[in-house]
């Protein structure tokens, strides 16, 4: 897995931060959740200098691995 931060040369540890929807019914006092959606990757970001890592140009075996290990989308 190549991944490096074009910032800082970071390769170990990197922010993701993803974006998940959920609908809730709320129902006299009771909150159900009605439907939830798998997480989406909205940013990576190197978590030493905190510059943007571009997901997108990852190859698409890295995408795929960080993908299954968030449970991602």
């Amino acid at each position: 897995m190549a991944v490096a931060c074009p910032s800082c040369g970071n390769a170990r540890s990197f922010q993701v931060k993803t974006l998940q929807m959920h609908v809730i019914q709320v129902d006299d006092s009771r909150v159900n959740i009605a439907e939830e959606n798998r997480p989406a990757v909205f940013e990576v970001l190197c978590d030493e200098c905190e510059a943007a890592v571009p997901f997108d140009e990852f190859d698409e075996s890295t995408r795929r691995e960080i993908l299954l290990t968030l449970g991602a989308r």
